[in-house]
């Protein structure tokens, strides 16, 4: 996730140094970079798994995680990567009025956040097709 902010944010700089929308070397270096990491972490988590034994720990890691890690997850899954990689030209090209989605989705998300998930959580629900099974809609 920092990789591609990154590298995002040293393309928008390139782009409107010199006019151009190619690659330069320090791209192709972040960009390596990114892929080896994730590579490196999945490699990782694969050979060294075991830990999680139930589908409760793998989906939900045990409702163990902390406010950080769960935001940030939360954080990249909102976050297409269309959006990611658009959001820098939309904003060049346009202005900044393009922040005003991301204040609405602030106000559209504190709605979920606290109606939603809190009851997800006390039925142990770990996705929104489990309530019509709950339920039996």
């Amino acid at each position: 996730m920092i990789g591609e902010v990154l590298s995002l944010a040293l393309t928008f700089v390139l782009f409107t140094q010199w006019g151009t929308s190619t690659f330069f070397v320090i791209d192709y270096v972040i960009f390596v970079l990114l892929l080896v990491a994730s590579t490196a972490i999945g490699l990782n988590y694969a050979f060294t798994g075991g830990r999680q034994r139930t589908t409760q720990e793998f989906m939900c890691a045990d409702r163990s995680m902390k406010c950080l890690p769960l935001s940030l997850s939360l954080m990249a899954t909102l976050q297409s990567a269309v959006a990611i990689i658009g959001m820098p030209a939309e904003v060049y090209n346009n202005g900044t009025q393009f922040w005003f989605i991301g204040c609405s989705y602030i106000l559209g998300l504190m709605i979920p956040a606290h109606i939603f998930i809190p009851v997800f959580y006390r039925l142990h629900l770990t996705s929104v097709y489990q309530v019509h099974i709950c339920f039996k809609l």
